[in-house]
Order: structure tokens, then sequence, then C-alpha cells
């Protein structure tokens, strides 16, 4: 498409942010950099200029933070993740630096609507949910705060997955987020470092017999080639960096296998090094997908380990500071093999005895858990283990023999303790447990919320507590307002501003002055009007797409989370059905018109998540093609949930279901990210939720259901589910609907078991909380019937939830476990 464009103007210098400086330089980044002239740019060329523009401005900043941190010998974070959910990074930088009216104005100066180009931009397939979505907050926040950090993590080529839904299924695509190239990355590929796989650990004795250190001699090496991603804080204040590895063969083709005629054989090694940063979270239920994960968590985190030590000899000159210049955080069990591998390194490539080089590791490390789940809570075969890390094998069990010494030492543990503090699962398959290696190794170990706190205490880790009291504390999550609020709902945003000023944008707690709002009629009527055109966009977004038609009048209903039976999406489908068949049976009765929304991906090989998202959509096509409901309620599944889909649906949520079982989600930041939009929450008393109820008030947020203890008691004696259902006409009705087929007739037996599963033991307290849920339900209905009331609570829920914000949870990272200023 041709565009009309202006003169071409000599190039400004970087400091000049006015629209025609801004424009002038993204024709020279066009012409320059990609070789193209305006008026054969494709829209990609366009949004690749403008980043590359803004990419420039934050170089220098970038340059100076690193260093100033390594002039002054700041202490550093290191922050290890397996995902780093970011999203897209342009309104993110754009807005950070202060450059969005402006460079919205370049680019209309020059033909090109800002809205389209920044539509492109694809989601980087960095992570799947809020593991992920919480490390880049982190990211974000630690870089407004003026926290000298990296972030390490994989480079994935394709991601998790793609997710597209075919006849209600969940299919799996490969997310092509590097098809474009990433402006925003810088490759390093002078930092590469070997990573070894496999072969054996040869003792070298001293002439006098002492054992004096060990070689590992892999069979298997390939290279972890970093890529440079620059973290822009508010207002530019500090850019960290986001560094990721990717895999590369030490040989890209073996050429005389080649010439032989072997062509696969030749390319083995590149194939097994590619497949190390391919995809996130490989199928894990086969061999190969094990190993391959395993494989993958420690690639990042020896090549991560290998960049920080070379990094520090090279400003320190030994190690021994170690601890007193780097925080290394460990965000789950995925990096938890950086423990041995740091020992490994310390003691066998930088000759270190045993006890400094564990003093030097636990000092240095600290770990967050972010799941009571024990499945979730990894744990790896020991013959798997051995096979490929035969020297962590080794330094696993003398770590486990100082841990197991220490503990009966005390005097104070049977041996049923002692086998549950061992680093080694005996009972069964023997197996390295990670989490128990992770909280071993680290002088930290925090929770996610404050119940969540407390349950790590009495339950996953209560004999490791009993052993270390100190070392379990809490770091509530939260969330940065820049992304959640600032970018995703700039409606919102100017509404505050115009009635309570600008401090709120750079303390988001200040956003507690519009609590006197609520009870204004005529801010009310904005703030609904706000919501409204938030509401707008969303049903176009679902009528582009799915092609499905919703009345933004209707209270908007909305789950958007990974799929698993915990977090509970099969209750809500229930009850939708239960609403369906009421609705229905009474038609005389006043109905709030209702749109239930569903988004989140299942893991391939969860067959129970897959069939849930298909009984949503199966219920969807019923209730939505059903005349007799007249519009009242509909369903929605939104394919391919993210977060930029995730930066809509929030800001038009009337409703926030946040209904796992009580006890078993660790935090939860969607509960953040809606409230601080504008939605009430309808929950259980779980996660994180406990302290927004604390923060809202009981009148500002719906909860439900069983609390932590009596689901614990419920499970310990003799449930009975079916005679919960049976007494439950609503929820006997939809459950036998359910099973019988009436939304499954090409296959009445498709749900059946999935019904049964409830009848026979309910593990997840969908029939238990059933009733509780829907008189919840009806409670929600009442509230919105009366609009001022609503939007007053709404009202109240937005200023009330700013100390939920990453910002003050990173503060109290820095204070309390990274001893780092802030």
């Amino acid at each position: 498409m041709t565009r009309a464009v202006t003169p071409k103007i000599p190039e400004p210098p970087l400091g000049d942010t006015s629209p025609e400086a801004l424009a002038a330089e993204i024709l020279s980044a066009l012409k320059y950099r990609l070789g193209k002239d305006a008026t054969v740019a494709t829209d990609y060329d366009w949004l690749t200029a403008s980043i590359k523009v803004v990419r420039d401005r934050i170089v220098d900043e970038w340059i100076s933070s690193t260093k100033e941190a390594y002039d002054q010998s700041a202490k550093r974070v290191y922050y290890l993740s397996l995902e780093f959910l970011i999203g897209r990074l342009m309104r993110d930088a754009f807005s950070n630096l202060g450059l969005m009216d402006a460079m919205r104005q370049a680019l209309a100066s020059l033909g090109v609507e800002f809205d389209v180009i920044a539509r492109l931009e694809p989601d980087a397939a960095l992570g799947n949910g809020g593991l992920g979505r919480l490390a880049a907050c982190f990211m974000e926040s630690m870089a407004t705060v003026d926290i000298p950090a990296h972030g390490y993590g994989i480079r994935y080529a394709n991601g998790m997955f793609r997710q597209e839904i075919h006849d209600g299924w969940q299919v799996e695509l490969p997310e092509t987020w590097l098809e474009h190239g990433n402006p925003w990355e810088f490759e390093r590929r002078e930092r590469a470092f070997e990573v070894g796989f496999g072969g054996s650990v040869e003792s070298i004795t001293a002439p006098d017999g002492r054992l004096e250190r060990h070689v590992w001699k892999p069979t298997d090496r390939v290279l972890a080639v970093a890529y440079d991603t620059p973290v822009v804080g508010w207002r530019g204040a500090r850019v960290n960096t986001l560094r990721l590895w990717s895999g590369m063969p030490l040989d890209p083709i073996l050429l005389d296998r080649f010439n032989a005629g072997d062509h696969i054989g030749a390319l083995a090694e590149s194939n097994k090094a590619d497949a190390l940063s391919r995809v996130l979270y490989p199928a894990d239920s086969h061999k190969e997908g094990q190993e391959l994960r395993l494989r993958q968590e420690y690639f990042f985190s020896t090549a991560s380990l290998q960049d920080i030590l070379q990094r520090h000899i090279s400003k320190y000159g030994d190690l021994i500071s170690l601890p007193d210049k780097a925080a290394i955080h460990l965000n789950d069990t995925h990096p938890a093999v950086a423990v041995p591998e740091l020992m490994r390194l310390l003691m066998d490539v930088h000759g270190m005895d045993f006890d400094t080089s564990w003093d030097i590791t636990r000092r240095t490390f600290a770990y967050t858990n972010h799941t009571l789940l024990p499945e979730a809570l990894e744990s790896w075969p020991v013959p798997l283990f051995e096979r490929l890390l035969p020297r962590h094998m080794q330094i696993v069990y003398a770590i486990n023999a100082e841990v197991l010494l220490e503990a009966r030492a005390t005097g104070r543990f049977n041996g049923e303790q002692i086998s549950r503090i061992s680093l080694i699962q005996e009972n069964g398959e023997r197996r390295v447990r990670m989490g128990n290696l992770a909280f071993a190794g680290s002088h930290s170990v925090n929770g996610v919320s404050a119940l969540h706190t407390e349950l790590m205490k009495e339950t996953v880790f209560a004999d490791l507590h009993s052993l270390y009291p100190d070392r379990i504390n809490n770091k509530t999550n939260g969330i940065t307002p820049r992304r959640w609020l600032i970018q995703c709902n700039p409606g919102l945003t100017g509404l505050a501003r115009e009635a309570i000023g600008d401090r709120f944008l750079d303390d988001i707690e200040a956003i507690r002055e519009l609590d006197g709002f609520a009870g204004d009629a005529a801010f009310r009527d904005k703030f609904a009007a706000v919501k409204r055109a938030n509401k707008v966009r969303l049903s176009n977004l679902v009528a582009e797409r799915l092609g499905i038609k919703v009345d933004p009048s209707a209270l908007f209903d909305i789950q958007i989370k990974r799929i698993h039976e915990y977090k509970r999406q099969l209750l809500n489908i229930i009850e939708a059905v239960a609403l369906y068949d009421q609705i229905r049976s009474h038609p005389e009765r006043e109905w709030m018109p209702r749109v239930k929304f569903f988004g989140g991906k299942a893991a391939p090989s969860y067959h129970n998540a897959k069939l849930i998202i298909k009984l949503a959509n199966d219920v969807a096509r019923v209730i939505n093609s059903d005349p007799s409901v007249r519009g009242l309620l509909k369903v929605v599944f939104v394919p391919n949930y993210n977060v930029s889909v995730a930066e809509i649906l929030m800001p038009a949520a009337d409703l926030s279901e946040q209904i796992s079982t009580a006890g078993m989600e660790a935090s939860g930041t969607g509960n953040m990210k809606f409230a601080l939009n504008g939605a009430l929450t309808i929950g259980t008393l779980d996660g994180a939720n406990v302290e927004i109820k604390e923060h809202v008030g009981d009148d500002n947020i719906f909860i439900f259901g069983l609390t932590t203890e009596e689901v614990a008691q419920r499970r310990n004696s003799s449930y009975q589910p079916a005679a919960v259902i049976d007494g439950s006409p609503e929820l006997k009705q939809a459950v036998a609907a359910i099973s019988s087929g009436v939304f499954s007739p090409d296959d009445p037996a498709r749900y059946r078991e999935l019904m049964d599963g409830l009848y026979q033991h309910d593990w997840f307290m969908v029939a238990a909380d059933f009733d509780s849920y829907a008189a919840a339900q009806r409670q929600v209905d009442t509230v919105w019937r009366d609009s001022p009331d609503w939007y007053a609570r709404a009202i109240r829920n937005v200023a009330r939830v700013g100390w939920f914000s990453s910002d003050r949870t990173i503060r109290q990272y820095a204070k309390e476990i990274w001893n780092v200023p802030a």
C-alpha cells in the first residue's frame, strides 16, 4: 500500500522527542536498517522501524545502567525463570519512556496508523500462565524501583503452543512468534557457554592418595548462546536485561558424515541442540519428553550460572564474595538444578572444598515456591537424573547427607520425618525431589500469599520448616500497574487522572483517593461509560474472531486462566448449565443478562483439561443457539488466551471468577488485574483472594465455598459427593444433562466419565461448593440489578488494590531477601 509521507528532513539527535524528529528517525531506520523506501514499506516494516527508533533511545540508558552498577560494585539480582510471559513490548516501552503520544503523531504524519502496526507485534511465546507473567511484572518493577537485575530464561522458538479450537476441541499448533524476527533483541554470540550432558565422572587423586577433585566428562555437548532484550522501567528509571538462551550445536554439521551420504545423521547434533530451545514444557507423558525437559532446565541454569560467575570474577577476582554481590533467585523448582550446578562449578572448576561451596551456595540462592500440588513440585527419576547429570547426582547425594545428618543431630525427627526431609524419595520409584533441593540450597524460601505461605509450613515443607524455622517467609504477589492499568485501560487511567491527579502514575497506592468518588453519581456515570467502551471493544473482538454477537449491556462474567481441574472451570460450566435450565423453566422471573467468557490453554497431555474445553464449547453451542433463552445467557470460549487477549478481557470484566478449590491456588495475579480494572471478584478464600477481601472489604467481593480447613476435613472424612449431588436439585439436573449427552448428541457418552468422577470422589469439591457458588451468583445478579451500587463497589475495588503492585512486592524482596537497596 502506497502512503503519502512527509519530506525527508535531516536526522535529529536522539534527545529530540518531537513528532517531527521521530518521524525523521523512522524514515531513516526504514531506509538504512531495513533497506526499504517508504512507498513500498509493509506494515511490518513500519513496526520494525518504529521499534528500532525507540530501541536506540533505550540503549544509551541500558549501557549507562549496566555500567553504573558495575562501576559502583552494586549487588545485582539474577532472576532465573523457565518462563517470562512478557507479551508485546512496544506499548510497554513507548509508554514507560513517555513517547507514546509523540510516536503516534510521528507515524500519523507518515500515513501510518499506530494501532494497526501495534497489533502486528506478536506476543513473545516465552511463557504459559501466571508464573511467567509474574516474572515479567517483576522484571519491569525491578527496573522501575532501580534495582540492577538480569532475568535469565530460554528463548523458545515456538513457546508452548498456539491454541486453535476445531469443533470445540483444543488443537495445538506451533507459535511462530519469531517469523518476522524480533527487533527488540540483541544476539550476543560472544556470550556463549558450553553445556554438557551424560558421560562419566573421573576422580583425580593427589600423590598422597587423597581425593583432589572430580572431572565430569560429558558425551553430549551444546552451546547456549545469549539473546538480550532491554527491560525499561517506568519513566526510563533504569534499563535491565532479560537474557535468554538459545541452543546451538558445537558443530553445525558433521561434514564427513554428510559427504558420506548420511545427511540425516550429519545434522543430528544440530537438531538435538535446536530442541533445547524449541518448545516450552515438552509433553512429559513419555520418557523422551521428561528427558528433554530436564535437559532444558539444566541447559538454562548452567548457562546462566556460568555467565554470572564469569561476570563476578572479571570484577572481583574470586568467588568468595559472590553472596555479597549476587542474589540468585529461583522462580519455582524449574531452575532448582542450579543448586548442585553451582556446587559443581565452585568445587570442580574453581577448586573450593565442599563446606565453603555449600556456604556460598546457600547464602547466594533464594527460592520462591508457587504451588502446593505434589505433582507440580518437580521430581526426577534417579536413573534419568544420574544418566544425564552424573556429577550432579553425586553432589545431590552429598548435599542430602549433609542435610540428613544435620536433622538427625537435632534429635527431633523420627524416621518418617527424616524420609520426608530427604532430597531423595525412597518409597516406590526413587526420585530426586527438586522442591526439597531448592529449599535446602537457599537461605530464603518464600510463598506468594499469606495463606499459601502458612500452608507451605503445614504441608509440603512441614518437616524442612521444622529443621529450618527461619527460612520460610511470605511475599504476596503483585502486578505492574503500568501494563495492567495505564496501558490496557487508558479510559480508566484518564478518568482517574481527571479526578485525583497524576500521583498514582508513580505511586499506585495513591489511587486510594478514588475511594471518595464511589458515592459521586457523576463519577459513577463516567466510570460506567469507560467500562461500557471496554466491553464494546471486547464484543467487537468476539464478533470478529468467533462470529458471536454479545450485548455490552449484559454482565460480563470472565474466567481466564490455565485450564486445570483445581481452578474449577468445570464448576463454572456446570453452573451455566443450571442457570440455563432455570431460565428456560422460569421465564417469568427477571433474569439479569449475562455473558460467561472462558479462556485458557490445557497442557497437551492433560486429558480432563482438554475435555473441559470441549465441554465449554459444547455448552456454548447449545445455549447460544437456543431461542428460548432470549439472549439472557451466552457462553464464549476465547481461543489462544495470551497477554494481548488479557489486555482486552481484563478492562471489560464486570465479574472476575477466582473459584479454585480452597488451599490449592498459591496466589493468583489475574484476581489483582481484574480488581484494578474495576471488576468485582467472586471467589473462594484461596490464595490472594483472602488478602484482596481484606483490602476491598467484605461488601465489595463475593465469597463462597469451603475454607481450606473444611476442604481438608472433607477429604479426610467420609465425604459422600453422591449424596451432595442428589440433595441439590439444580446440580443433579445439570450433571445429568451433561452426563447423558444433552450437550454432546454426536457422542452421548463423551462426558459420562467426567461427571462420574464428581459422584465417586470429587477431589476438587465441585459438588461440595456448587450450592454456595450458585447462591453467590444470584447475589451477583441482585447487586448488578442496582447499577449505582454495583459501580460504587467496582470503584472501591480499583481504589483499594493499589497495594497489590509488583513494585511493593519487589521492594519487599529487595529488603528482606536480596539485601539490595530499592
